[in-house]
Order: structure tokens, then sequence, then C-alpha cells
């Protein structure tokens, strides 16, 4: 073999030189932060290469005074909210993080994603504690945390706030805040556990008022789908029904309005709603149909809250009920509580049985589906059914269980078309 020449010998040593210093960093590096056993990991890309990486090993040195400002400060980092600039402020060793505009995906399926302006998040740590804050806007929470090999337990804490200060956060999205007159506070306790990304929302809200909507018009707007004038009221069989199928919950629903972002019925059509998923009020679905459109946007979502609110004081549950039962779509074609009981069961929905009531009642979460299935099998849904008669308030416990047994052995053939 032929000696290698001079040159080719000092390339050839400047090429080991070169490879030895990017590998020396980069195995050093993979060391540091190779993950101790049962520790969760994360992924880590690294140039071409991608690890997986201690979670709770990598935390401790990007937090680290004398790496953070050289592996953090100035740097920009791409996720799936937006990019993230990051900052190190050394007097108080507090690392910042802010992303402009920042986009978070909701997890009701279909729903369009929650977009803010800016979101700003500070951290710091002392030994295996680590805490900071999370502001947008007016709205400032703190959060704490302690770093454990194998998780992340996050606790959130937004002190009593205004709610107006929570819909100046969605701006020109709302158009009625021009004119809405909100009052009230909000506050809320949360945790999110890592690396199981569960969550889990403890909202209060206090002394939520809104006016000026103008929603007293809707009692004098046109009385929606249906042309056949209803005998229906309050005590009629199908409003027990509806309202034990739509509004069960505390009578002041309005604590509950933080998790309306986080509706979802079951996945499950057969399964009655779980704890945690609730439906909207009716004052909230009549204003959607009356007002707001049915897009699920996070701020089509706080536009129908604040008109619920409004309606609650200016028209009262026995109206907004009335409004609702005139114009609910129960698939098909079929709108409005009157054509729906004399579509499906031929007869005037003041007459209905407490039995039809409740299967009518429980088709409305979704209709077109319910309604689809009971042609095709000739079954309705027993399981939600049994829901609303569990709700309705109306019915003796006797009574109810009665019903419910009958309600097993019951077979209600679909109208045909």
């Amino acid at each position: 073999m032929k000696p290698l020449s001079p040159k080719a010998r000092a390339a050839s040593g400047w090429l080991m030189l070169a490879l030895a210093c990017l590998l020396i960093p980069y195995l050093s590096l993979r060391m540091l932060l190779a993950p101790q056993t049962g520790e969760w990991t994360v992924p880590l890309q690294l140039g071409p290469v991608s690890l997986q990486v201690g979670a709770s090993t990598l935390i401790r040195l990007a937090t680290a005074p004398v790496l953070a400002p050289l592996l953090l400060d100035g740097r920009t980092l791409e996720t799936r909210a937006g990019p993230v600039q990051l900052s190190w402020q050394d007097t108080s060793r507090t690392l910042n993080a802010r992303c402009a505009p920042c986009t978070f995906k909701l997890p009701e399926p279909g729903s369009e994603p929650l977009v803010l302006d800016e979101v700003l998040l500070t951290l710091q740590r002392q030994g295996e504690q680590i805490n900071g804050t999370l502001s947008s806007g007016k709205l400032r929470a703190t959060w704490r945390s302690a770093l454990e090999k194998n998780g992340l337990r996050v606790r959130l804490q937004l002190p009593l706030t205004p709610i107006a200060d929570a819909y100046a956060l969605f701006g020109a999205s709302i158009p009625e805040l021009a004119k809405a007159r909100i009052e009230g506070r909000f506050g809320l306790n949360a945790t999110l556990s890592l690396p199981e990304n569960e969550f889990n929302l403890d909202p209060e809200i206090e002394g939520f008022q809104v006016s000026g909507l103008g929603t007293e018009a809707l009692a004098s707007s046109p009385t929606g789908c249906s042309k056949i004038v209803s005998r229906l009221t309050p005590a009629s069989w199908l409003s027990h029904a509806v309202v034990a199928a739509e509004e069960q919950r505390p009578d002041e629903y309005h604590g509950d309005a933080l998790t309306e972002l986080d509706t979802a019925l079951p996945a499950d059509p057969d399964s009655p709603p779980q704890t945690g998923h609730k439906s909207s009020t009716l004052a909230q679905q009549l204003s959607q149909m009356l007002v707001t459109g049915p897009a699920r946007s996070p701020a089509n979502k706080l536009r129908e809250l604040l008109y619920a609110v409004e309606m609650e004081r200016t028209l009262g549950k026995p109206l907004i009920l009335q409004l609702y039962l005139s114009r609910a779509p129960w698939g098909r074609g079929v709108c409005g509580a009157e054509a729906a009981s004399r579509r499906y069961f031929g007869v005037r929905a003041d007459v209905l049985t407490p039995l039809q009531a409740a299967w009518l009642a429980a088709m409305l979460h979704n209709p077109e589906l319910e309604v689809a299935r009971w042609g095709r099998t000739d079954r309705i849904n027993i399981a939600r059914t049994q829901w609303v008669l569990q709700g309705m308030q109306a019915l003796r416990p006797n009574q109810r269980l009665q019903l419910r047994k009958q309600l097993r052995k019951l077979k209600w053939k679909a109208p045909r078309s």
C-alpha cells in the first residue's frame, strides 16, 4: 500500500480531531441525560439524532444556574402551541418562556383551537422544588411542583379574578364585549400529572351576571320551526324529561362554566353522560339556536355563556324551556317538540307518557344518530333513556322503578318514512 503523503496525513489528522470535537460533547451530553432506572423519558432531538432522555434529569440540567444561560438563554423552541422564546434572568435564577401567539388544541372532537395573543411562563428551581407563574393578559396564576423520578405533578392556582378580564383575552373574537357588562369573579385550582397527561380542573365562580345584550327581546321572537300550536306546559312529561336530560346539574350551573371548553358526550352513544362530561344548559343551547350559531370554537362557547347567563335573568327558566322546545331539532328535518311527538308517536306532545317523553328527551344529545339507529334496529337507546328517567324529579321513586322495569321489555318500532 502506498504511504499517505504529508498533506493527506495532515488532513486525516484534522478530520479525526473534528470528529472528536463533535463526538465528545455529544457522548458526554448523552451520558448526562441518560434516564435512570424507572425514570420517565421524553424525546430530545440533537441535530440529526433523536434520543430518549430522562425528563427529570433534563429539567435539572436546563435550570442549573451554570448551564441555563448557555443552553437556553435567547433560544426559540418550536412547539405544538407555537414558537416559544426563552430567556434567563441570572439575578433571580428564573427561566422565562414567551409564546406569542399561542395555540392550544382542545380535546373536544371537531372544535377549533384556542388562540391567545401571548402566554408567559416563569420557572424557578430550588433543589427538587420548582415553581413559577403562568399569565396571559391580566390573568396571573402561580404553579408549583416537585421533581420526581417517575413523573411530575403540577399544581396551579388562579386567585379570584374579574371574569371580564378573562373575556378580554378574546378581544375582537367576541363582538358582544363592546356592549356587555360582565360582573363577577372566578378562580381555579388545577392539577396536571405527567407523563400521564391527566388534567383536573376545579373552578370557583361568584356573582356572575351579564347585562346589556338585550336578551329580553327574544321573548317575542318567532315561535320556531313548527307551525303546530303546542299545548305543552312546564308540568308536561316532555318538559320534565327535557329538563332532566339537559340540566342534570346544580341549579347554579355557572360554577361549571369553565369546563364548557372541555364539554363532550361519551364516546359510546349507548352510555349516559359520565361525571365531568356535561351537556350545555338549555339557556346555552337556546342562545346557540337564536344568536351564536353552532360553531365549535372557544370564543363561540364563551359567547353562548354570556347570552345564557343574561337570559336566566331576563327570561327565566319556564320561558327558556318553552322557546327551546319550540325549536329543538329531533332528527331528519323534524323540528320542535310538537312535530317530534306527532312524527314518532302520533300524539300531541302534552299527552306523551313518561316513557315516551323520556325517550324523546334522550334523543336530543344526537338526534340524527339516534333516529338512524332506531330505524335500523327498531331499538331505542335504553341506557340513556333510563338516565333521563332517573333525573325526572316529578316521578315518585316507586313510579320511576316501575318505568325502568317496563323500559327493559319495551319494543317500539321506529316510524317509517
